[in-house]
């Protein structure tokens, strides 16, 4: 159930978050320098790392990008008839979500972010 909720939970986030910030970063663009300026340092530092907030919205999209993408995996080894049963089910639900975890420290790592 958990795993379900959270395939919905991060569409919709992904969704939600991913579409107002290109909106924003459109109208930024569009602006001109000082509005990009503006957008760009609501999530980096001045020497242009990622600041906190930048850190929340970058690893936040990207776990859920990870977790949604390994739900929809799992979605589609159903539909193809096999894990129904109750073991295999709840190992592939807890695997996505080791999954997804895991490649998204891996994501960070090869960014060179996460150090």
């Amino acid at each position: 159930m958990l795993v379900s909720i959270l395939h919905r939970a991060t569409g919709s986030g992904m969704a939600t978050v991913g579409t107002a910030l290109l909106v924003w970063f459109l109208a930024a663009i569009a602006g001109g320098a000082e509005s990009y300026a503006t957008f760009r340092d609501v999530f980096t530092t001045d020497a242009g790392n990622l600041n906190i907030i930048g850190y929340v919205i970058g690893i936040g999209l990207t776990a859920c990008l990870f977790q949604h993408m390994m739900t929809g995996i799992r979605h589609l080894v159903l539909d193809l008839g096999a894990g129904f049963e109750l073991k295999t089910n709840k190992r592939y639900a807890v695997l996505t979500m080791v999954a997804s975890v895991t490649l998204t420290v891996l994501f960070w790592l090869y960014l060179g972010i996460i150090k």
